[in-house]
């Protein structure tokens, strides 16, 4: 009998050590290197209370400005405005997840070989990390070693050209790249050039023009990001300059994307600047999302996933100013917006049956935060 109550207690103690070591939601928040920012956020996320809390901090970099997980979800990978090497470059760090709390201690850092470096996204298969330069107007690959680390870049992409908003687009301006769902292309948005360039992605990391090497956006318009559907038929164009969503058929064969519809971002009435930012659809594929600044505000759109069609469903207030990046809970019921300019990252509750979303009352302030990443 005494032996039953002995494994019973040794049960009963190694679930609580197993519950308690089990991290909860935890968020990444990458910032801009102003106003006390302290480099990358690691928060804890309370569902039930709605509440965010700071964990940790990551300092060595100035403006670790866009985040990626890696698809084993065991590396964060953060692209910095300006490292810890010495070349006049930004950079590129991976960072191993700790399984029990979620922080983050560094593995490597590589030049990301231009400046100004935007926006970083990993191969789906975990083999390759692209770097998004837009001051240089380049695209960087890299492989990733078994540990996380990473290599030197194995190719270098440089885009050339220009278009007609001579402020904007007086050269190339790579903002981001997306790979197709299978990673077989990687779809790399040109805002400097109105183009998203198509590249087929080789298995030494090396880049070449798919068959159909590029699709041009309107002129003037300045594609931002790019979301693909959760089906991978369709995807879907952020532009910055006019404030639109171009939505594409997608030719999985050859990666060719061709034009379905652009839609605004903008209420009717609003002639008030604005500039596009993020775009997300929901884990469902039911809705998508994208975010204005300057109206300040997420639309929001019910989406036809056999036709590609975009039915605009209302606008959500961000909470804030400048809100230039936000994510979608891995569950679908939460957005969290990243407000850059006031500091904040504001928590909605979200409706899955209309998409619709509703302020939590609940807010964590963090210094210029520009990027949010769920574990």
């Amino acid at each position: 009998m005494n032996r039953i109550l002995q494994l019973t207690s040794l049960f009963s103690f190694m679930f609580s050590a197993t519950t308690v070591c089990q991290p909860k939601d935890i968020i990444y928040a990458g910032t801009n290197s102003l106003r006390g920012s302290k480099g990358i956020y690691v928060l804890k996320f309370d569902r039930k209370e709605n509440e965010l809390r700071e964990i940790q901090t990551v300092s060595g970099g100035e403006s670790p400005n866009f985040l990626a997980l890696g698809p084993d979800r065991k590396r964060l990978y953060a692209v910095y405005s300006k490292g810890t090497i010495s070349d006049g470059k930004g950079s590129i760090m991976s960072f191993s997840i700790d399984a029990a709390t979620g922080m983050l201690t560094k593995i490597n850092e590589q030049s990301s070989e231009g400046a100004g470096p935007a926006h970083v996204s990993i191969d789906p298969k975990g083999r390759f990390a692209y770097v998004s330069n837009y001051s240089a107007g380049n695209l960087a690959v890299y492989p990733i070693n078994k540990d996380g680390s990473l290599e030197k870049a194995s190719d270098v992409i440089q885009h050339f050209g220009k278009s007609i908003v001579s402020s904007r687009q007086e050269g190339p301006h790579v903002h981001s790249a997306i790979p197709s769902r299978d990673g077989k292309f990687i779809y790399v948005s040109d805002l400097g050039i109105d183009k998203i360039m198509i590249y087929e992605v080789k298995d030494d990391g090396k880049l070449l023009p798919a068959s159909i090497p590029f699709v041009n956006s309107l002129a003037g318009s300045g594609p931002r990001h790019l979301e693909i559907h959760p089906n991978g038929k369709f995807a879907y164009s952020a532009e910055e300059l006019t404030s639109t969503v171009s939505s594409y058929g997608i030719n999985k064969k050859t990666g060719a994307l061709t034009p379905l519809k652009r839609t605004t971002m903008l209420p009717e009435g609003f002639t008030d600047r604005n500039s596009a930012a993020d775009i997300h659809f929901s884990p469902d594929g039911g809705f998508l999302y994208a975010s204005n600044r300057g109206h300040e505000s997420l639309v929001i759109y019910q989406v036809n996933s056999s036709t590609g069609e975009i039915i605009l469903a209302g606008h959500q207030n961000t909470g804030g100013k400048h809100p230039r990046n936000f994510m979608i809970d891995n569950k679908g019921e939460f957005v969290l917006v990243a407000n850059r300019d006031t500091d904040n990252v504001v928590i909605f509750r979200r409706d899955k049956k209309t998409g619709q979303l509703i302020p939590a009352g609940r807010q964590l302030m963090v210094p210029a935060v520009i990027a949010l990443q769920q574990l």
